[in-house]
């Protein structure tokens, strides 16, 4: 069901926290996040208005910023949102996470075959330079036929 502009709005200028006691790690780093990206575009706003008189300089961020702190603060409140991050704080306890060890292991797994994979395509780029300078204008002419260059 779609909320209306009058039920979107009335959510947002309400107070009351919805299910406070669910879901809250995860709604607070949400909000977190929400602030952090919202006062970087604050910061370059408050640059783009240096020319400005001081009051509005500071002031307009400033004003700015204390209606992005309730805004992030009402949207991990609104319902549908909500039950979302609830749902997903409640499927990240269901994760089995790995021990130190097994990360560390893994990673360096994952890092060898990196390298390996890297020095090995380095390999075969290197053999192809080779033979085509070796082929010379009649090996150039082969490949373009081909469309492989």
């Amino acid at each position: 069901m779609l909320a209306t502009l009058k039920d979107i709005l009335q959510e947002m200028l309400s107070y009351q926290l919805y299910k406070k006691t669910q879901g809250k790690i995860v709604r607070q780093c949400t909000a977190a996040t929400i602030a952090v990206i919202l006062f970087g575009g604050l910061w370059q706003l408050s640059n783009l208005l240096m020319s400005h008189t001081p009051l509005i300089h500071y002031g307009v961020p400033f004003v700015l910023a204390l209606v992005f702190l309730w805004f992030s603060y009402r949207i991990v409140n609104y319902p549908i949102f909500a039950d979302f991050l609830i749902q997903v704080e409640a499927e990240m306890r269901k994760v089995s996470w790995p021990s130190t060890s097994e990360l560390v292991n893994s990673s360096v797994v994952v890092i060898v075959v990196m390298f390996f994979l890297a020095g090995l395509l380095f390999g075969y780029d290197l053999l192809i330079k080779n033979l085509l300078v070796l082929c010379g204008d009649w090996g150039r002419s082969l490949f373009q036929t081909l469309g492989i260059f």
